[in-house]
């Protein structure tokens, strides 16, 4: 019994957090205007503390990400507009991978085959997500990541469910949410002039074309990749 309490543990510290952490009105901190409200201060202790404000951000993205806080966009510019567009970008992924990956192994050694087979029964957007992840963890956990067509939180958890290769699992996290992630942050660099003459940013530039179009056309060479070593393996097994 105190065996089986200890295997869920982990699980059940995560469930509290969450609901604290939802409980507290955190998230709605986390908008332009707070980042607005704060430059001077925010932009004084990265200046003084570089490497401490670093570490900060990653543990804070970790954090973020491992509790599915809303806003992770808003943090993701925040990088950018603090430490500049390509070390906030890596900041960033660095941070929203470790907290992807502590998601994956609490519910991996927590639910494990369980929930696996409760998913196989149960069917629906949950299973069919499961399914294509043991046909080819990598290329479809990156497809997911380089266009979020399903929340970032439900590929964790199918990830987990689906017995993926952690290998995998990371590094298809980690090279996914990067185009975006960059893109993001490069937006959140050029958000500080913007502040700086008291004008009040357009998030609407995310929606543009030569925004969203390289990520379309990235997530399709993916996917089309994945396709094609299916097919392949699929004409090596009948040969």
């Amino acid at each position: 019994m105190l065996k089986r309490f200890a295997r869920f543990l982990p699980l059940i510290v995560l469930a509290l957090v969450i609901i604290g952490v939802l409980a507290s009105g955190v998230g709605r901190f986390l908008n332009l205007s707070t980042l607005q409200d704060n430059e001077a201060a925010l932009r004084g202790f990265v200046r003084d503390n570089l490497f401490l404000a670093l570490a900060g951000f990653v543990a804070v993205y970790a954090a973020a990400t491992a509790v599915s806080l809303p806003g992770a966009l808003i943090l993701t510019l925040a990088g950018g507009f603090l430490f500049g567009t390509w070390i906030g970008g890596a900041a960033t992924v660095i941070g929203a991978t470790l907290g992807a990956v502590i998601v994956f192994y609490i519910v991996r050694t927590s639910l494990g085959a369980a929930l696996r087979a409760r998913a196989e029964r149960s069917g629906g957007r949950l299973k069919s997500i499961i399914d294509g992840v043991h046909k080819g963890a990598f290329g479809y956990i990156l497809t997911l990541r380089l266009i979020p067509l399903v929340p970032f939180w439900l590929v964790n958890v199918a990830a987990a469910l689906a017995n993926a290769p952690a290998r995998a699992y990371a590094l298809a996290t980690l090279i996914g949410i990067m185009p975006a992630t960059f893109i993001y942050s490069g937006i959140g660099a050029g958000i500080g002039a913007i502040l700086e003459v008291g004008g009040t940013p357009d998030l609407g530039v995310m929606l543009r074309p030569e925004v969203f179009g390289p990520l379309v056309a990235l997530a399709l060479l993916s996917l089309g990749t994945t396709l094609f070593q299916r097919y392949r393996a699929k004409k090596v097994a009948e040969a």
